[in-house]
């Protein structure tokens, strides 16, 4: 298949989203709009902190963002879907207003975003494997616990990330006060089965027979260990997404992307440079994570909360959550979006901050790390 193809790929697997390169705004509309987004957002509280900076991991130069309104507050990890969709240049709506609660960092990862860019890719490009990715998130939360001075700090993986995520818990939950899976992936292949299955059903109802040639032409789809070729998995995604699979009520999940243009973190090179990122980490990274297989994780000693939209097909909500039933750990805790499939931090931010708030920060708050309340 064509390269520029690959682009599209993390909206057919993990991170559903439609990833189209978005054509820029006139440089002064756009430079006028992120000035005044920044301004918004600008952090001035004393006790806070607002800084964007590489940091050296696994022996590159990564970017992340630190956002806090007080540094004596937990930090929140953020580790991004895809492989390759950045959640930075996104945050300054889908996570606006967690830096009051948290200190909230916010991760390009190796072959993603402004991290792609800061390096020869023809170096970093071979070194794009799953097992990499899993020591770089190790090597990340050992930065963050040292420079910001915290024993422990909270997880939050989406999609793609969630995979990062659950391994770190399931390795490291000393290191945690709890683990934070939105979207989460436990099994792929059962949540490819299950999407193409759901997709199938919708075609038939609607009677679209384009739908369900297409869809025919893939069957038997995820069965047996043959991997799923690119293609199919391309085709199976048009269709769930139409239907609503990876964004509720829509027929697809781009309207998150459109807010990579307007990114203070981003500049218009990093906005061109972001989509060609994407493309090799899928490009690199897509076969591993099809195999992908995290039931056997039948225990946690870390807390464990999972963000689940309702109308998740793009990564099985029902597979997530019949793991989670069975999953053992100190506390769990399950919270469902209702109005939501896979962009539940984008389909209903207000809710993702209160849980945030009211279900993890607690965790925190219990021995002491959050900043004091004020007496005033």
């Amino acid at each position: 298949m064509r390269k520029e193809s690959w682009g599209v790929v993390v909206a057919l697997l993990l991170g559903g989203l439609q990833a189209e390169a978005q054509e820029a705004p006139a440089t002064q509309d756009r430079a006028e709009a992120v000035r005044i987004i920044a301004d918004l957002r600008k952090i001035v509280a004393p006790e806070g902190l607002e800084r964007s900076e590489k940091v050296r991991i696994g022996g590159i130069d990564q970017w992340v963002s630190v956002r806090s309104r007080d540094l004596r507050n937990p930090v929140l990890l953020v580790l991004h879907g895809g492989p390759g969709w950045v959640a930075m240049p996104t945050s300054w709506y889908v996570a606006h207003g967690w830096d009051e609660f948290f200190t909230v960092i916010q991760w390009d990862q190796r072959g993603a975003g402004k991290t792609y860019a800061a390096n020869d890719s023809a170096a970093v490009t071979p070194t794009l494997t799953v097992e990499r990715m899993h020591a770089d998130t190790e090597e990340v939360v050992r930065w963050a616990r040292k420079t910001f001075g915290k024993e422990k700090l909270f997880v939050l993986g989406h999609s793609w990330g969630s995979i990062l995520g659950l391994n770190l818990a399931a390795k490291h939950p000393e290191w945690l006060h709890a683990y934070i899976g939105a979207g989460q992936a436990i099994d792929a292949r059962e949540s490819e089965r299950r999407g193409w299955a759901w997709t199938m059903e919708q075609a038939r109802a609607a009677k679209n027979e384009e739908a369900i040639r297409d869809l025919e032409s893939i069957a038997p789809y995820a069965v047996g260990k043959t991997p799923l070729s690119v293609k199919d998995i391309m085709l199976q995604r048009r269709w769930l997404n139409f239907y609503g699979g990876a964004a509720y009520r829509r027929p697809n999940a781009g309207f998150e992307a459109g807010a990579v243009a307007l990114s203070p973190e981003y500049t218009e090179e990093d906005q061109r440079q972001v989509w060609k990122a994407e493309s090799v980490s899928v490009e690199k990274l897509l076969p591993a994570i099809l195999t992908t297989d995290l039931s056997q994780v039948k225990q946690l000693k870390t807390p464990v909360l999972l963000f689940l939209g309702r109308h998740d097909r793009n990564v099985s909500a029902p597979v997530a959550a019949e793991w989670f039933a069975g999953i053992k750990a100190p506390s769990k805790q399950l919270v469902w979006f209702e109005q939501s499939a896979h962009e539940m931090l984008a389909e209903e931010p207000g809710k993702v901050l209160l849980s945030l708030v009211r279900q993890a920060r607690p965790f925190a708050e219990r021995v002491g790390d959050v900043a004091p309340v004020s007496s005033k």
